[in-house]
């Protein structure tokens, strides 16, 4: 069984990956809704958090574990790994190393939050793949909770995605990576935004946004661990409110994708305890 853990939502868009690259493997969604975000924290209690969230995870019988968050794989996922190092760890990162190499003004622009940012993997990952190019960071403080909100529900969300979308095509960037996994729940704002830009200021450049959770899909079908699978369906479980968890899933994964119960889970069934 393979565990997914994120804060929210935006986990589903690794979630909607798996399914589609392991569809007879059965999956373990996490999402620590009651304790998010963990962008704005210090690494530490990211850490903390995230590795109670594994721990659950693991002994509910994963054997693979997705953290399909940048932010915490960014505190946690070596110290998980050593933790459990029977236990295949996979993490997700910015995919700045796939656009260095694709830009052709030598510009890339990455959206993500500022804890990942800060982060001494973010800082290496620049350091080894982008630097004969220019790296333009851009925190995105609002798009999180954008996604948690259900973007279809906001008035202001293309006002939100164009804000932080322009200054980055302004400055040349032609590769925008989006290293946040509620991001690519927000494609269709996002790709629109690149359209009016384009019809704005008459350019015609081509621009590629890029979405990592194909990429960590294929590293956990590579990692899985074969064998029976439960074919009881996947479980998806929150420490936040799982109705509305259940609503905004089913509006952001669309008609393609059947959303069906998510449960609760209590805080005092991780540890350790919130921070």
């Amino acid at each position: 069984m393979i565990g997914i853990f994120d804060t929210g939502l935006g986990g589903l868009s690794v979630w909607r990956a798996l399914a589609t690259a392991l569809p007879n493997r059965t999956m373990l969604y996490l999402a620590d809704q009651a304790r998010a975000p963990y962008g704005p924290r210090q690494l530490s209690a990211v850490r903390a958090l995230t590795l109670g969230c594994l721990a659950w995870l693991i002994e509910q019988g994963c054997r693979t574990v997705v953290l399909a968050c940048n932010t915490a794989t960014a505190a946690a996922a070596d110290e998980a790994r050593a933790l459990w190092p029977h236990i295949s760890v996979v993490g997700i990162e910015p995919a700045v190393k796939p656009a260095a190499q694709a830009t052709r003004t030598g510009v890339i622009g990455v959206l993500a939050t500022q804890a990942t940012f800060e982060s001494p993997r973010y800082m290496s990952l620049t350091r080894r793949y982008a630097a004969e190019v220019r790296v333009l960071p851009r925190a995105c403080p609002h798009w999180v909770a954008l996604v948690e909100d259900g973007p279809g529900q906001r008035a202001d969300t293309s006002a939100l995605v164009d804000a932080e979308i322009e200054p980055l095509l302004d400055a040349g960037a032609d590769q925008i990576v989006l290293g946040c996994t509620h991001f690519p729940l927000l494609m269709p704002w996002i790709e629109a935004a690149v359209v009016r830009w384009r019809t704005l200021r008459g350019v015609d450049r081509a621009i590629q946004v890029l979405d990592p959770a194909p990429a960590v899909a294929r590293q956990a079908a590579r990692v899985e661990q074969l064998g029976a699978s439960v074919l009881a369906g996947d479980q998806f479980w929150t420490t936040g409110d799982p109705r509305r968890f259940a609503i905004r899933a089913a509006e952001a994964l669309g008609d393609d994708w059947k959303f069906g119960q998510c449960r609760l889970l209590p805080l005092s069934a991780l540890s350790p305890a919130d921070l």
